[in-house]
């Protein structure tokens, strides 16, 4: 049975096609993969069948009736519910306070809790979702909150479920659960749309797989045959290569913390980062890994213990670390990494205006900056400037390609006084979430270029809650939990299951050493 059809789905913001005439089905009891890249379409997608957009051309039935477009409201009435990739719960309300709100009329006098509990109870017991009612959503664990997000759309009377990148924040031992209670509700007749960037999932979960490609519906098959790499090049419109990494005996020790903590994100945490080698940090979010990435960029201040940074304390002070040579890949793009407003040109040079190469005595160098941008969108094929050139306003950019402005302006060596070679590869690459929501073709160009500059020389700390990177690029691993740093561990000395079993704090996660 069709319990969801789309028929010629067509959306534009000025110029850009976001979805240019697609149709697809959905059966009841069915999990249907939608994969693209970043900007291809599956968010606008998405956002029409939940009524945020109204779609410019085509319609939407949901189990044989029109869906009215523009409407939330009628979304959800037709049995429609979306999990977040980032979870829209109140984290200092109860689970029951956070499934019943919007539920019920302001107006009404009094409130329903004791039917709301039971159904509550009555979907978690079916479905083995198991949560307490009067928990408060802010003691709960990740994949807690997700069973809370999945009840809350279920309890509302969802038949459709979206779920967008739901195994993003969980671990292996989580994402596993999760795996099993979509067995179970498909199982009961709910049908899915599963929306994420990792391959192997989507061809372990879903019945059938679509790809969306530049606002076009190009590829719908069986999961049943399909491999990642007949995927990744439907995605891409290429064969997509895996990164490359060399081997080589790690260097100097370039930056040590000794006893380092800055309460109460992080704890007393010990740890030598060495050139031509790949550090990686494992660990669910929200257990400290910001405050070590803010600690090593000079964002924050230790409150005990040193940072030596080249043998030499440094200020703790974003400008000292950018001037000793620390390159940063920060964990949002968006509010961190770029200013969406500056033109690209002013993003590439952003952190450096005040370089010699640059600036003379205070005033910009425009055409030296211009030049340089030129150059770095060219190396590190930064995409969506074409009508506008480099004064594209940056949030324009996709977010493929808004990392790709951000690694070119960690990476690209700064021209010499007189046009020459610049520096060489920086000392230390602290990249946060490099690859966080980007699709299976910018995610190799990214590991590629961090396993370039790492056999270059330099020392890079990955910091990720993707498993599959961190073991595709790491020379040595640790896992953060609650504030504290593991002891690091070679690469091939750690399993999948162990690494989530230190990241939920079990075995594995034990002394503290670098």
């Amino acid at each position: 049975m069709t319990v969801l059809r789309l028929r010629g789905i067509t959306k534009r913001f000025g110029a850009l096609v976001a979805n240019d005439a697609i149709s697809l089905d959905l059966a009841r009891g069915e999990v249907l993969a939608l994969l693209g890249e970043n900007g291809a379409g599956k968010s606008t997608l998405m956002a029409i069948l939940f009524g945020h957009y109204v779609a410019d051309a085509g319609r939407i039935e949901v189990f044989g009736a029109p869906l009215p477009p523009g409407s939330p409201k009628a979304a959800l009435a037709a049995g429609i519910g979306m999990v977040h990739q980032h979870f829209t719960l109140a984290d200092n309300l109860s689970v029951l306070d956070n499934v019943m709100l919007g539920t019920e009329p302001l107006w009404q006098p009094f409130s329903r809790r004791a039917a709301a509990r039971a159904r509550l109870l009555a979907a978690a017991q079916r479905f083995g979702l198991q949560v307490d009612p009067d928990a408060r959503v802010g003691t709960l664990s990740v994949g807690e909150r997700q069973r809370v997000e999945i009840l809350k759309a279920l309890t509302r009377g969802a038949r459709i479920l979206i779920l967008d990148e739901p195994t993003a924040v969980l671990t292996p031992q989580e994402s596993e659960s999760l795996f099993a209670t979509l067995r179970r509700l498909v199982d009961d007749g709910l049908a899915v749309i599963f929306i994420s960037h990792k391959l192997d999932e989507v061809l372990a979960v879903s019945q059938r797989i679509a790809v969306l490609r530049g606002g076009r519906l190009v590829a719908e098959l069986p999961a049943e045959g399909a491999d990642r790499a007949l995927l990744a090049e439907a995605m891409v419109g290429r064969a997509v290569a895996p990164a490359r990494k060399r081997s080589a005996a790690p260097g100097e020790v370039v930056c040590e913390l000794q006893g380092a903590s800055a309460p109460p994100a992080l704890q007393r945490a010990d740890l030598a980062l060495r050139r031509g080698e790949v550090f990686a940090v494992a660990g669910v979010a929200g257990n400290g890994q910001q405050a070590l990435a803010e600690l090593l960029c000079g964002e924050r201040a230790p409150a005990a213990g040193t940072l030596r940074l080249l043998g030499r304390a440094v200020a703790p002070r974003p400008r000292a670390f950018v001037a000793a040579g620390v390159a940063r890949i920060p964990e949002d793009r968006h509010a961190v990494g770029v200013v969406g407003d500056l033109p690209v040109w002013e993003n590439a040079v952003l952190e450096r205006y005040a370089a010699p190469a640059f600036a003379t005595r205070g005033l910009v160098r425009r055409e030296r900056a211009l030049a340089h941008a030129r150059a770095l969108v060219e190396r590190f094929d930064v995409r969506g400037t074409e009508a506008a050139g480099l004064a594209t306003p940056t949030r324009a950019l996709s977010g493929g390609n808004m990392q790709k402005l951000i690694l070119g302006r960690a990476l690209m060596p700064l021209p010499g006084p007189a046009g020459a070679g610049g520096q060489d590869v920086p000392p230390l690459i602290v990249a946060n979430q490099p690859t966080w929501g980007l699709d299976v073709g910018a995610v190799a160009y990214v590991h590629q270029q961090l396993l370039d500059a790492c056999a270059a020389g330099a020392a890079v700390l990955l910091i990720s809650e993707d498993l599959d990177e961190i073991f595709a690029l790491a020379d040595r691993i640790a896992v953060m939990h609650r504030g504290t740093l593991g002891a690091p561990r070679a690469v091939g000395d750690w399993t999948l299951a162990q690494i989530g079993l230190a990241m939920a704090g079990g075995e594995g996660h034990a002394a503290r050493a670098a």
